[in-house]
C-alpha cells in the first residue's frame, strides 16, 4: 500500500506538472493541484500506510524537484490529509471499510484537506520568516480543492464505467 501510494502520487504529481504548470501562482502553489486529491484518496483507502507513502513521495518530489533539502516542508503535505482522516474517522465512526462514507462526508473531507494542508504549509513558511502569506494560502486552498474535486469526480466516473457498476448519485 505504501509503494502503491508512492507510485500513484508520484505519477499524479508528474501529470499535474505537465498539465497545469502554467497555472502556478508561485513555485509549488498552483490554482489547480490534482495531487491534493490523491492525498485524500490514498489516506482514505490506506490510512497510515497511505500517509507514509505520501511522505515518501513528497520527499522524493521536494528533494529532487521542488525544494531540495527541505524534508519537513514535504512532510506537511501528508500530515494535513492524515489529520483530517483521523478526525473524520473519529467523528463519523469509520472503520477501515469506510462503509458509511457518504458523498456529503467525502465533501467535508475534501474541504478539510483543502484547508489543513495549506495551513500546515503556511505555518511552516511563517516559521521560516516568509511574509505576505495570505495570497499563497488562498491560492493553495483553491488549488487543493479544485484538484481534490477533479480526482474524486474522475474516480467516480471511472467506477461508473466498470462492468456491473451501480448508478451512484
Amino acid at each position: 500500500m505504501i509503494a502503491a501510494t508512492v507510485l500513484l502520487h508520484g505519477a499524479v504529481m508528474s501529470a499535474n506538472e505537465l498539465l497545469f504548470r502554467n497555472t502556478e501562482f508561485m513555485q509549488g502553489i498552483g490554482w489547480i493541484y490534482i495531487p491534493a486529491g490523491t492525498r485524500l484518496l490514498c489516506t482514505l483507502l490506506f490510512g497510515w500506510a497511505g500517509a507514509v507513502g505520501l511522505v515518501i513521495a513528497g520527499w522524493i518530489a521536494c528533494f529532487w524537484y521542488y525544494f531540495p533539502g527541505d524534508a519537513l516542508r514535504s512532510t506537511t503535505g501528508a500530515m494535513g490529509p492524515y489529520l483530517v482522516y483521523l478526525a473524520a474517522r473519529h467523528q463519523f465512526g469509520w472503520r477501515s471499510s469506510l462503509t458509511n462514507l457518504t458523498p456529503r462526508r467525502l465533501l467535508w473531507c475534501a474541504l478539510g484537506c483543502s484547508i489543513a494542508s495549506p495551513l500546515l504549509h503556511h505555518l511552516w513558511f511563517a516559521l521560516h520568516g516568509d511574509s505576505n502569506l495570505l495570497p499563497g494560502l488562498f491560492v493553495m486552498f483553491v488549488g487543493d480543492l479544485m484538484g481534490t474535486l477533479i480526482v474524486l469526480y474522475t474516480a467516480k466516473w471511472l467506477l461508473s464505467q466498470m462492468p456491473g457498476a451501480a448508478t451512484v448519485r
